[in-house]
């Protein structure tokens, strides 16, 4: 059983014939020197175990200094990524509005030249259409005309004349 130092301090000697007994006094010596090696062996071997977790905690903490500025790093690169897809993402959009803007011109171009191709097909159909109605009703005048029946008349005399 390991002495307090309340046990130290209450201790009593009795008394031999010249003072305390030597023996019991010896006794209590050697086992105060064996509880105090004891509290020595321990502070040392608490000691290396504080220095050993200080060296760990050392470790720890400069890990997580390291680990810290990684941290910082990556929010920096991914603050830098996020931006430079911002901007590309711009870019990308202004370009693609600036394609559609010009599919879009050229679009209303191409149709407004269809228009316009239409429009001088109707005329020229209009045109067509007049000229062939035209030229019909100057056949159709030419069929109903009287010079068919003289020309007829005249071929079938000129047939008789021929025939006798």
């Amino acid at each position: 059983m390991a002495l307090t130092p309340l046990d130290i301090h209450n201790k009593e000697f009795t008394r031999g014939f010249r003072g305390y007994d030597e023996d019991e006094v010896n006794e209590f010596l050697d086992q105060i020197i064996k509880d105090y090696e004891l509290v020595i062996r321990e502070k040392k071997e608490l000691m290396e175990r504080v220095h050993e977790l200080d060296e760990k905690l050392k470790h720890f903490s400069s890990i997580e200094t390291t680990l810290n500025k990684s941290i910082l790093v990556a929010q920096e690169s991914a603050e830098e990524v996020k931006r430079n897809a911002d901007k590309e993402a711009k870019l990308i959009i202004k370009e693609a509005e600036k394609n559609a803007d010009r599919i879009v011109n050229e679009s209303l171009a191409k149709s407004r030249k269809i228009s316009l191709e239409i429009e001088e097909l109707k005329k020229q159909s209009s045109v067509y259409r007049m000229r062939f109605k035209m030229l019909l009703e100057a056949q159709l005048e030419m069929l109903n005309h009287d010079d068919w029946e003289e020309l007829h008349a005249s071929l079938d005399e000129e047939e008789k004349e021929q025939g006798s």
